[in-house]
């Protein structure tokens, strides 16, 4: 498992779109898909997005058909999210794998010549990463309220791999919903933000699991709490923001690092209900779940509507503590 990841990485990594080729012939049912699925990944090759996007679309055509990856980056996904929006030619086939990026940049972009909810069509919710409440493993803070309560005398430092990342937004809504003073450190991601952190250089940081847990397991951080509503199975004891600060004004607090597939508004019923089989097929596999620790992650629950309006209650989120951070371009 490790190295087909390693392989894919490396294939993304050289700018060639992944052409996924079944190794026996496959025997196309009637009606769609009429040509090759199309899966667009919104940022570059080798991270989270693209490393579950090839995932996905190798399982995908087991079910379906030949699976094209390409990588198509740029200002948040909102590059290739407003392609999809466009339609056009081969929109009956073509997929983008949506994550935080879609609901923040139009929360910080809100000019867009998109709808986020109105022109598309929610396929389904595949994973969510919970984001990690991590403090330097020498920090005099072992709890949220410990935390909190520093913060509310003197101003602390929160660092993020960019403005807009769901980190940085995950920071901000702890910020509003405490009052807490903190200022926000961004660097040029992780591979800058994560130094900053360890060193004691800033004081606290909202990362995704993946990029924390080595160095919580070493003791190099601490981990105060989860941002999911529920606890993570990859860090046991470890309390949720909602449990460990209700009494701060963090009983409602929640945010993860979700990702899912969506397409143009107009993308045929059927393709929806042939994908949606497939994809509750493949993430019931063992496949699928055993690829999952790897981002300390769960599998996504919601789907077709549910999906779309867990979508909106999330852009609803980020437009307001885009407006209170002052983020809106």
């Amino acid at each position: 498992m490790r190295q087909l990841i390693r392989n894919a990485a490396k294939t993304a990594a050289l700018g060639v779109a992944a052409v996924l080729t079944l190794s026996s012939p496959q025997v196309l049912a009637e009606g769609w898909p009429e040509d090759n699925i199309r899966l667009v990944v919104p940022y570059s090759a080798g991270g989270t997005t693209d490393l579950l996007s090839r995932k996905v679309a190798d399982l995908l055509q087991k079910e379906l058909d030949t699976v094209i990856v390409e990588n198509r980056p740029g200002a948040g996904s909102t590059v290739a999210t407003a392609q999809l929006a466009r339609g056009g030619r081969g929109s009956d086939h073509t997929l983008v794998m949506a994550s935080p990026g879609h609901t923040i940049g139009a929360a910080i972009y809100p000019n867009l010549r998109y709808n986020p909810i109105e022109d598309f069509r929610f396929i389904r919710n595949v994973i969510n990463i919970p984001n990690v409440m991590v403090v330097p493993g020498n920090s005099p803070y072992n709890t949220v309220a410990e935390f909190v309560e520093a913060a509310k005398q003197e101003e602390l430092s929160f660092s993020s791999p960019g403005i807009g990342s769901s980190i940085h937004m995950s920071g901000e809504l702890f910020k509003n919903l405490t009052g807490a003073k903190m200022v926000h450190v961004p660097f040029r991601g992780s591979g800058e933000a994560l130094p900053a952190l360890l060193s004691g250089d800033v004081d606290v940081a909202f990362e995704n699991m993946p990029t924390v847990y080595p160095h919580i397991q070493s003791g190099k951080l601490k981990a105060l709490a989860v941002t999911t509503a529920t606890p993570s199975e990859f860090l046991p004891g470890v309390p949720t923001i909602q449990e460990a600060g209700a009494e701060y004004g963090l009983g409602d607090y929640e945010t993860s690092a979700w990702f899912g597939l969506i397409a143009h508004k107009s993308f045929p019923e059927e393709g929806v209900t042939k994908l949606q089989e497939a994809l509750d097929k493949i993430m019931a596999g063992e496949d699928f779940n055993n690829f999952l620790p790897q981002f300390g992650a769960e599998a996504g629950k919601v789907v077709g509507d549910d999906f779309r309006n867990f979508v909106a209650e999330e852009l609803t989120k980020w437009a307001e503590v885009a407006e209170k951070a002052n983020l809106k371009r």
